[in-house]
């Protein structure tokens, strides 16, 4: 390795935390310096996250590359231990991109602007640290400063809603996302201190665990099934399962749009990387034991996800419960525990990502515009936004698995897998992209489309900041879409190397 390739992963994580620290000594009023620095950083860490996605030698034979390792407490073998495979590579990539569009719009924040990037940019320090951490120990600890700034994102920056039977302060919003997030973390740091203690191994690596896991006697059937239960269920609340699901629609109608951005963006997408990280990476037996209850988990995520959205009226509401939907397409991919089916989960992630985030750069600037989400309200803003319409049906027609977008790819994969394991199950599956589709263009044309209301007719098209954002969302979609390759080369190794260790 080169110079760059050694240290890349270990700036992904630095870099953002150094923007935070120099945003700390820039005087408060100096809010455009401080808009560029941010922007500046977020493309910094855009272009690494390529760089790093790039470096990926997907015929290397190495199963983690780019490794670096500093000893942090020895006496328990903790080290600050880094290294991407090829799952984590596509979620640095996803990271980079969302995290860049997300700093791009974050621009229109206006009060303590200071104070918002910092924050964010810690959460985006704790998501990179979180896809590569190679040690237990520091894969806890990035996941957890990865959801402590949203408390106050939310509470701060966020809004609070008023709707016809009932009032969502951005308080109550903020308080029950960390609260269910925190709680389910409980699990996972008992999961961890179970697989370290039950390991012997001196040692909190993921890689020197894997080698206790067929060790004889060393992990027992019946811990690992315990185990792996508690890894799905803590993980799985972040990842929006039902029905520990109901925070994160509220959590998106609370939330500022960037936050929401990274919210969906990669936020939820820590809950299934953690599940394929520890539950199948480690607790092998558990998941085959638990596999069919994480599908059928999985496709009523995607049932209630997809029907709960078509009861909706308001869009952040729409787009967070159609997350939860889409999040049930992961889980469905990941309990085929068949090649395709993991990869069909993997894209799923990534291109979920893109297209969440691109539907909240839209919502937000709509939302900016007319102070209201209410679909029941809007209608005919095609008229006057016709960039942020164009937008919003791409992010729309890629919910919806339209051929050509990259959420097609991801589906037709997850689909496959599905038939192939539990055809009634997969079945199921498919009527939820069908629902999906349904909520998707009756929302596009109740809000976009019609005779617009004469309160509309002053409102502006996104502005240059929302454009570029939106454009840095939607290439990948359009790329992925047409071309997968790129992405199924670097992801297919990682799901190979994990289904080899579950003897599938």
């Amino acid at each position: 390795m080169n110079y760059a390739e050694r240290h890349v992963l270990e700036t992904l994580i630095y870099l953002p935390m150094l923007a935070a620290l120099v945003l700390v000594f820039v005087p408060r009023p100096q809010k455009t310096v401080i808009r560029w620095i941010s922007i500046g950083s977020a493309i910094a860490l855009l272009v690494m996250s390529v760089y790093a996605f790039l470096a990926f030698d997907y015929d290397g034979g190495a199963r983690f590359q780019l490794q670096r390792s500093y000893p942090w407490l020895e006496i328990l073998g903790i080290e600050f231990a880094m290294g991407i495979d090829g799952i984590a590579a596509p979620m640095v990539l996803l990271t980079g991109i969302v995290s860049a569009a997300g700093a791009i719009v974050a621009a229109n924040i206006q009060r303590d602007n200071k104070d918002y990037y910092i924050l964010l940019f810690l959460l985006i320090a704790g998501v990179y640290g979180t896809f590569v951490s190679m040690d237990l120990f520091f894969f806890f600890f990035f996941y957890e400063l990865a959801i402590v700034p949203m408390y106050l994102l939310i509470g701060i920056w966020g809004s609070s809603s008023k709707f016809k039977d009932f009032d969502r302060p951005k308080e109550y919003g903020a308080l029950k996302l960390v609260m269910m997030i925190v709680a389910a973390s409980l699990l996972i740091w008992i999961v961890i201190i179970g697989i370290y203690a039950e390991a012997a191994a001196g040692s909190f690596n993921i890689e020197i665990i894997m080698a206790q896991v067929n060790a004889p006697g060393r992990f027992s059937e019946t811990f690992q099934s315990v185990m792996f239960l508690m890894t799905m269920v803590g993980f799985g609340v972040l990842a929006g399962m039902w029905p520990f699901h109901t925070w994160s629609p509220d959590g998106h109608v609370a939330a500022p749009t960037s936050v929401s951005m990274l919210h969906a963006g990669v936020l939820m997408k820590l809950g299934g990387f953690g599940i394929i990280r520890i539950g199948m990476m480690l607790l092998p037996e558990g998941m085959q034991q638990w596999a069919l209850l994480l599908f059928i988990i999985g496709t009523i995520n995607v049932i209630y996800g997809a029907v709960s959205a078509l009861a909706q009226h308001d869009l952040k509401y729409v787009i967070g419960y159609s997350s939860v939907s889409h999040m049930g397409y992961v889980f469905m991919g990941i309990a085929t525990m068949t090649s395709v089916g993991l990869t069909g989960a993997t894209l799923q992630m990534f291109a979920h990502g893109i297209m969440t985030a691109l539907f909240f750069t839209v919502v937000g600037g709509i939302y900016e515009r007319t102070h209201t989400r209410d679909t029941l309200v809007l209608n005919g803003l095609a008229s006057k936004m016709k960039w942020g319409t164009a937008f919003f049906v791409i992010a729309g027609l890629a919910s919806l698995g339209l051929p050509g977008l990259a959420g097609f790819v991801a589906e037709l994969l997850v689909f496959i897998g599905a038939f192939r394991t539990e055809p009634i199950l997969g079945a199921l599956g498919v009527l939820g992209a069908a629902i999906t589709a349904v909520y998707i263009l009756r929302l596009i044309g109740r809000t976009f489309y019609g005779e617009r209301d004469k309160k509309w007719d002053n409102i502006t098209d996104l502005t240059s900041r929302e454009f570029i954002a939106a454009t840095i969302l939607v290439l990948p979609l359009f790329y992925i879409g047409l071309y997968p390759q790129p992405l199924l080369r670097v992801i297919r190794p990682g799901v190979d190397a994990i289904l080899a260790g579950l003897g599938a």
